[in-house]
């Protein structure tokens, strides 16, 4: 069915979040805007308008002929020295965007993209499964603070809000920091390029921690579900692919589809070996005809060397967006391949 009538603003379209979703908008005929803050260069084919969401003023000129939106889908989000810092700037771009689209907009739904932070994932082990019904912490945590002032904000409006918490997002942008599947290609190439095993590159509590996985695809599919369905007015939802992996289980499937050896773990710095190997990196992408020579414009490792130092737990229970309504699943270990052959197919990697 045709759905023309629903206009989606997208604030974060150019990343591996927002562009997956951009992608499924557009397939289900969406009209959809993006927005950056800075000039991008995409390749999807939709408007983008420049906006900076911390300059109020600027955000009113520029968001004011944005009068037809029925839904924001909300997955920008701005770096800081520690997590205190990045309280304010964030809440203040979320408050910016929402305001004043809802002024003259025929606003129908909010979406926001959150994480595991809720639950204090970002300080050091929390309790697992996490479940959205857990209680919230203390502490300085965007995520949390932008829910509260959008929940705020909403009351006695005529439209929704709905939060969504993925697990680490499965994607194959290149470029974007936040890319785990691209680390660990990047780094079984190097490897497969020296004759060397994949060792797992964390510590030993962190090859027992059990990590869930949400696709890309799946997350958007998640995001357009909630942004229509009445089971999801004001509620909050993990999102995960619906299994639960060790990466003592995971790791060797990932050496095998590399056909690499996989040995001991060790604890690596992806940040390091790549800047470690960068010149390695050029002589592998001359002789494959990659499409980037410079291995820390595909990515810089640091997300990566965040992931593989939890020696903790790390997932949530899944069941309370399967239990509305929305019943998609993907298996992580096809998500991992079909990532790498995609990243292989579009000359990222040999």
């Amino acid at each position: 069915m045709s759905q023309t009538h629903h206009v989606a603003l997208v604030a974060g379209a150019t990343g591996i979040v927002g562009s997956e979703l951009v992608k499924t908008l557009r397939q289900q005929d969406w009209q959809v805007i993006g927005l950056t803050r800075q000039p991008a260069i995409s390749t999807q084919n939709i408007p983008f308008i420049h906006v900076d969401l911390l300059d109020a003023q600027h955000s009113a000129q520029a968001l004011a002929p944005l009068n037809q939106v029925t839904h924001i889908f909300y997955s920008a989000w701005l770096n800081a020295a520690n997590w205190r810092e990045m309280v304010e700037p964030n809440v203040t771009m979320l408050r910016n965007l929402v305001v004043n689209i809802d002024k003259s907009a025929p606003l129908r739904s909010v979406s926001l993209m959150q994480g595991y932070k809720v639950y204090g994932a970002h300080l050091g082990a929390f309790k697992t499964p996490a479940r959205e019904s857990d209680p919230g912490v203390a502490g300085a945590e965007f995520n949390a603070q932008q829910l509260r002032w959008l929940s705020d904000f909403q009351r006695g409006k005529s439209w929704h809000w709905h939060a969504l918490r993925p697990g680490v997002v499965g994607s194959a942008v290149p470029g974007n920091a936040m890319n785990l599947a691209l680390s660990i290609a990047l780094y079984a190439s190097l490897c497969k390029a020296q004759g060397l095993p994949l060792r797992f590159p964390g510590s030993s509590h962190a090859w027992q921690s059990m990590v869930d996985h949400t696709d890309a695809g799946l997350l958007a599919q998640a995001t357009l579900w909630a942004a229509n369905a009445p089971g999801a007015r004001n509620q909050a939802f993990n999102v995960n692919n619906g299994d639960l992996w060790r990466w003592s289980e995971l790791w060797p499937a990932i050496a095998r589809w590399f056909e690499l050896e996989s040995a001991p773990a060790v604890n690596l710095s992806f940040s390091q070996l790549f800047q470690d190997y960068r010149a390695l990196w050029q002589t592998i992408a001359i002789e494959h005809q990659l499409i980037a020579p410079d291995i820390l414009q595909l990515n810089d490792g640091l997300f990566a060397d965040f992931v593989f130092g939890w020696d903790y737990d790390m997932f949530g229970d899944g069941s309370k967006i399967r239990r509305a309504g929305f019943n998609g699943y993907q298996a992580t270990d096809e998500m991992f391949f079909a990532l790498f052959a995609q990243l292989r197919a579009a000359r990222i990697i040999p």
